[in-house]
């Protein structure tokens, strides 16, 4: 075991608990217990860093779905040939079984703490923290701020592997210091260790950007910016086979192209509600006096072609298509070849139908979206259900019939599905459609919403 679980809350195997208390026991086999066992991993880490390079300051060092990083600010620059090294230094404090201790304190003693230590990133953290009481976890001389929980010493992290470095930016800010950060796995056993560093090797195989650069299909240059796609003429004629093949394939489901620019003034974004909830994510410029945004999304510039004239039942559903460009901001840590990117084209489609007719709408976009990923090998898949954000436009009636429309038409297919608690979009709940690729990853690639809020925003009617 490495944690105990109290309803759906994890908490260390020592925690105090109420007399009386259910709890689970949590072993690093399951996908929240290897988070628990990662989360120490990456403790060990920056213990390990700042013993073999004294003065390091350390930021943050969260656990992932396939390991763990930890960002820090290091007197020198490391080097591949430094990994070793630290995985060694790892190990050795692994070794130690070194118990790993959960203190309460209040927030201005933890600022103190970290002041003193010359921690000024924690500081930074704490600072920002609403939170009266924080928690410290500590191990031998080592001591960070952190929820938990953790494994009961250091020697339940299990096999380690020091992976790769790459730069960071202090809280994803191109403005803030730039940092060193360290990728690194954890798994309970050295058998699952050994299968994952082989399907990893694969992955590097297989690598689009690597492939991108030896076929000659697209580039990247910091001069014009990180996140935006050049495609050179192989990738651009691979690209329009691909843009033939869902023009065709939404021309035969009676969907109508649109074409909607690129910029807007700010105004319409009000009225959606996008600068209220989603500004950090945009470009926005000044020209004589004037606001504009360059567009994230294309719902809005749907939705005013569908206002150009009276429309009636009889004219449901109206289908838009649309392989709209958008540009958003990302910080640059998130960036990732084409997978996560700053300006992007999709195939976008707005559906415009009656109440009566939503769960049938919705059923064929799931046929629809599943069999375009099977035209290109897909044949293993996800579905999450994506609920109220807690920052959302909209009444709760509203969004409860959004969300059961999408749960029925999933029920109705027989699609078993997870719910994502609170991930949804600020104007409505979404299916999101994640795919296994051939090495066993999966990735985020189609989404259903349905959204009320929208159409009433824009004042949208239609006659019956």
């Amino acid at each position: 075991m490495v944690a105990a679980k109290v309803g759906e809350q994890l908490v260390d195997l020592d925690r105090m608990l109420p007399e009386g208390t259910r709890a689970e026991a949590v072993t690093a086999v399951t996908p929240e217990g290897r988070r628990v066992l990662r989360h120490s991993a990456a403790h060990v880490l920056a213990q390990a860093v700042r013993q073999l390079y004294p003065g390091t300051r350390l930021a943050i060092g969260p656990a992932t779905d396939e390991g763990f990083y930890y960002d820090m600010d290091i007197p020198e620059q490391l080097k591949p040939e430094d990994l070793a090294a630290i995985e060694e230094r790892m190990v050795a404090i692994r070794d130690e079984a070194l118990p790993i201790t959960r203190d309460e304190v209040g927030r201005d003693e933890a600022i103190q703490l970290f002041r003193d230590m010359g921690e000024e990133y924690k500081v930074e953290l704490l600072e920002d923290m609403a939170d009266d009481i924080v928690s410290l976890y500590r191990q031998g001389d080592f001591v960070d701020i952190c929820r938990g929980p953790h494994v009961p010493d250091t020697s339940r992290i299990g096999s380690v592997k020091i992976l790769s470095i790459a730069g960071a930016y202090w809280r994803g800010d191109e403005k803030r210091p730039m940092l060193q950060r360290v990728y690194g796995t954890a798994f309970a056993t050295d058998e699952e260790l050994a299968a994952y560093i082989a399907m990893r090797e694969e992955a590097e195989r297989r690598d689009h950007r690597r492939l991108g650069r030896e076929l000659d299909l697209f580039s990247f240059h910091e001069e014009a910016g990180a996140g935006v796609v050049f495609y050179h003429p192989r990738g651009a004629v691979l690209r329009g086979i691909v843009e033939d093949f869902l023009k065709e394939e939404h021309r035969r489901r009676g969907y109508h192209p649109v074409v909607t620019p690129h910029l807007y003034k700010s105004d319409l974004w009000n009225i959606s509600g996008h600068l209220d909830y989603y500004s950090e994510n945009m470009y926005l410029l000044e020209k004589e006096g004037q606001t504009y945004v360059v567009k994230p999304m294309n719902c809005p510039g749907h939705l005013l072609i569908y206002k150009t004239q009276p429309r009636s039942y009889r004219d449901m559903p109206l289908k838009y298509f649309e392989l709209g460009t958008v540009y958003r901001y990302e910080r640059s840590g998130v960036l990732h070849g084409l997978l996560r990117v700053r300006g992007f084209t999709q195939d976008d489609a707005h559906i415009f139908c009656t109440e009566d007719q939503l769960q049938g709408q919705i059923v064929e976009v799931l046929d629809f979206a599943l069999h375009c990923m099977r035209i290109f090998g897909f044949s293993e898949f996800e579905f999450f259900l994506s609920t109220r954000p807690s920052h959302a436009v909209g009444s709760d009636e509203i969004w409860e019939k959004a969300t059961k429309a999408l749960a029925d038409a999933l029920e109705q297919n027989a699609i078993p599905y997870r719910v994502d608690a609170g991930e949804g979009v600020f104007y409505g709940p979404k299916i999101d459609i994640k795919l296994r690729d051939a090495i066993g990853r999966t990735w985020q690639c189609s989404t259903i919403q349905v959204d009320f809020n929208l159409p009433q925003r824009f004042g949208l009617a239609y006659r019956t």
